[in-house]
């Protein structure tokens, strides 16, 4: 006598489904020897660095009037400086758009030297070699290095801005290359077309869109980025946000916040606008 299983039948519809939709309105199956060692390998990763980072959600919780507390400080804002306050920001904006600009350029001629489907292989290892070492650097280092060669001011965010987005924006942009349609790339092939007419176009008006898109949203992370430049005296709202927290000037401090809060919100809405254009 065959054993019974308790295992239902599909409906017959489920049937004339493909594989894939059918797998996914089918119920759920226990899961695989290697999906169960996976899940107990991020749970013990979770674990062990949330006690080797120290995180306790009773010290959180036990902080919670202090935060209040701090909160309490800061209000209300004071707006007496909003002049000031706004030319920074015009400021760090200036130094954003620029800084972006400079490194899409510098890492849209670097992606071609980051793409597998376009460079050589030594080259390629080479490049994705020296986009690490550039994301291995925070922009505060780059821009302790420019302060030091080039002075206090925004010159100096500048440029760190634009070294420091390098090494992301090359690799962002080194993938949108490789994620292609070989198609168009192939027939340019074909009729005799050289490396670089078929880079020009067939790669680049493919990767263009997913390109811009991503300079837009890496854009919006400068805006944030060059509000901390001016830390180390290197223009910007940052350094007038410092000056606040050490002279415990907290409506001044809170007058900040809400302004930088407005333009990255602002920035945020017109770079979503921009990208659903491009789409």
């Amino acid at each position: 006598m065959a054993t019974p299983t308790n295992t239902v039948p599909p409906p017959p519809e489920l049937k004339e489904l493909p594989d894939g939709l059918r797998g996914l309105a089918s119920p759920l199956r226990r899961p695989s020897i290697g999906t169960f060692v996976a899940l107990v390998v991020a749970v013990a990763a979770v674990v062990w660095s949330a006690q080797g980072a120290q995180f306790s959600f009773g010290a959180l919780l036990g902080g919670v009037p202090d935060i209040a507390e701090f909160l309490g400080r800061l209000w209300p804002p004071d707006f007496a400086k909003l002049g000031k306050i706004v030319a920074l920001l015009v400021e760090t904006l200036q130094m954003a758009i620029i800084g972006t600009l400079l490194g899409a350029v510098a890492s849209l001629l670097l992606s071609f030297t980051a793409a597998r489907n376009i460079a050589p292989r030594p080259v390629y290892l080479a490049s994705r070699f020296v986009l690490n070492v550039l994301r291995s650097i925070p922009e505060l280092v780059f821009a302790l290095m420019f302060v030091t060669a080039v002075g206090l001011g925004p010159f100096a965010g500048i440029l760190a801005l634009a070294i420091g987005v390098i090494g992301t924006m090359a690799k962002i942009f080194a993938e949108a290359i490789e994620s292609i349609d070989p198609g168009p790339v192939e027939a340019m092939r074909a009729v005799g077309a050289g490396r670089a007419q078929t880079v020009v176009f067939a790669m680049l008006p493919q990767a263009m869109p997913m390109i811009t898109s991503y300079t837009l949203m890496l854009w919006e992370g400068n805006v944030r980025h060059a509000t901390i430049l001016g830390l180390v005296g290197a223009g910007g709202i940052g350094l007038e946000l410092t000056l606040a927290m050490r002279l415990y000037d907290f409506g001044h401090l809170l007058a900040i916040i809400v302004c930088i809060v407005v333009l990255v919100t602002a920035i945020d809405r017109l770079s979503a606008f921009l990208r659903a254009r491009l789409s």
